[in-house]
């Protein structure tokens, strides 16, 4: 395997060379570097944080797959070829989404702004600079930058606070005097701001009316419903920050995650950049049902918008959300509602990966926004439409050229109460079924205080023996045929003369 075109380690997880790939590693980790009968398992989940026997790193690699580390894999005596970095599209080939080379990713970056750097580009540049630089005199394995990542992902993986995020480093500081690292978890968090990792907060009214943005942006209060925006009117409950200045408690806060800078940095890394066009040029059409590229509503919407689907590379998204509590306990009435935007253009076995889905909103509870979910949404879907009109300048590490990047929100996931919320349409009465609409035929029944829908015999092919069938049914020959969904003309059509 060592000479051939392929490691071990790039073969689909479920083929004979990656298994035996997989015993000939962990038999030799375990000969060479195992302490207590341990080794720190090398899967994608783990990626060499936790301590493992040698049997759950075997299933660990067999289930999750493996991230190549080329100092650990030249300690065993394997090969590891350093210029393949884009690796088979199969299932057991996902790119290496948690390495800790964070100085690669800035050099794709970098290369984007070789026509003259902007603001951007300068702090990309800077960013290189500081990502190239040692951790302290002699450090191998991490550099400043890639080191801050980890914290950070450590941060997050077990709920620390900033303050303990702070005092770790300041730990670390004192047992490395010489280390390069930020005094404090605001200046950390100002570093990786440069990356896209910060978002926005949005100040929201708590009877969900209107959010204090763009042209309401320093508004005191609600202009539906009055309330103030603060939790208190008075300047004595204003919080020092400890640099002199005060601010008051906001009533509601919405998070907004910008996308665009998020979705430049996917083109801009040479590993998923490739990944971007898989529903172009890497897929297999054979005529079944893969992947949302192989649907009608792909297809109709190539047909309608050929400008945008001429080039592979502009992205095409599907919006999730649905609300869930937040303290892990069914017995408090509390609703987060997260909105989560997911990449069709990956291939189907990357679509999923949480890496890969990209959380947009998150609004705060305590209770669920209801028919105001639209309040919420109005950043990101200003967002979306400058892509989807405009574009984005973006530079692609694959082919090494600029492009303008469109975007376009194809479909969105949600269960039915969600689904009323996202569209307007109401999903209970007499006219709950969307696809039905105004030809629903529906039935009051006062002893069950319920409306039941039994005209669906419409549905059935024009000649099918049920429709005429009376005794089984309702009395009666149904002779309809199915209603004609309702599209955006016929909708704009109905909302002419209605006023708000």
């Amino acid at each position: 395997m060592e000479g051939g075109t392929k490691n071990w380690w790039m073969f689909a997880k479920w083929s004979d060379e990656y298994e035996q790939g997989v015993d000939e590693y962990v038999k030799r980790a375990f000969a060479i570097k195992s302490q207590g009968n341990q080794i720190c398992c090398p899967c994608q989940i783990s990626h060499y944080r936790f301590w493992r026997c040698e049997g759950v790193v075997r299933d660990h690699l067999i289930c999750n797959g493996f991230v190549p580390r080329s100092d650990k894999l030249s300690d065993l005596g394997f090969n590891i070829q350093r210029e393949e970095t884009i690796l088979d599209n199969d299932e057991g080939s996902i790119p290496n989404e948690s390495s800790d080379d964070v100085v690669r990713l800035l050099h794709d970056a970098r290369d984007a702004f070789r026509d003259g750097p902007n603001d951007e580009a300068k702090k990309f540049l800077r960013l290189v600079e500081e990502g190239q630089e040692e951790l302290y005199p002699g450090s191998k394995n991490h550099s400043k930058l890639s080191f801050m990542i980890r914290l950070f992902i450590l941060k997050c993986d077990h709920n620390l606070t900033n303050a303990v995020f702070g005092d770790i480093l300041e730990l670390i500081r004192e047992v490395l005097p010489d280390a390069k690292l930020p005094a404090s978890f605001n200046e950390a968090k100002s570093v990786l701001k440069v990356l896209g990792f910060d978002y926005t907060k949005i100040n929201a009214c708590p009877n969900d009316c209107m959010i204090y943005w763009e042209e309401h942006e320093n508004a005191t209060s609600c202009h539906v419903c009055k309330t103030p925006r603060w939790k208190s009117k008075d300047k004595e409950d204003d919080i020092e920050n400890g640099k002199g200045k005060t601010y008051r408690i906001p009533q509601k806060i919405l998070r907004y995650f910008s996308i665009k800078k998020r979705l430049q940095r996917l083109f801009m890394c040479q590993e998923t950049a490739r990944y971007m066009t898989w529903h172009a040029d890497g897929r297999e059409t054979d005529h079944l049902l893969h992947h949302p590229v192989d649907g009608q509503a792909w297809r109709e919407f190539d047909s309608l918008y050929k400008e945008f689907s001429d080039d592979p590379r502009n992205v095409r998204l599907g919006l999730a959300t649905d609300g869930f509590s937040p303290f892990n306990s069914m017995s408090i009435v509390h609703s987060t509602w997260p909105v989560m935007l997911i990449n069709y253009n990956l291939p189907p076995w990357m679509i999923m990966k949480p890496e890969y889905l990209m959380l947009a909103l998150l609004i705060p509870g305590p209770s669920s926004p209801g028919n105001d979910l639209d309040i919420y949404l109005q950043p990101l879907m200003k967002d979306l439409k400058d892509l989807w009109e405009f574009g984005l300048e973006t530079y692609d590490a694959s082919s090494n050229q600029r492009f303008h990047m469109h975007v376009a929100l194809m479909t969105t996931v949600s269960d039915f109460p969600a689904y009323a919320m996202l569209s307007g349409w109401s999903t209970k009465g007499y006219l709950a079924c969307p696809e039905c609409h105004y030809e629903l035929d529906s039935e009051w029944l006062p002893y069950s205080a319920k409306n039941v829908y039994r005209a669906n015999r419409k549905f059935l092919p024009p000649f099918h023996p049920w429709r005429c069938d009376k005794r089984n049914f309702d009395g009666k020959v149904e002779e309809r045929h199915q209603p004609t969904p309702l599209n955006g003309i016929d909708v704009a059509n109905l909302l002419r003369d209605f006023s708000k």
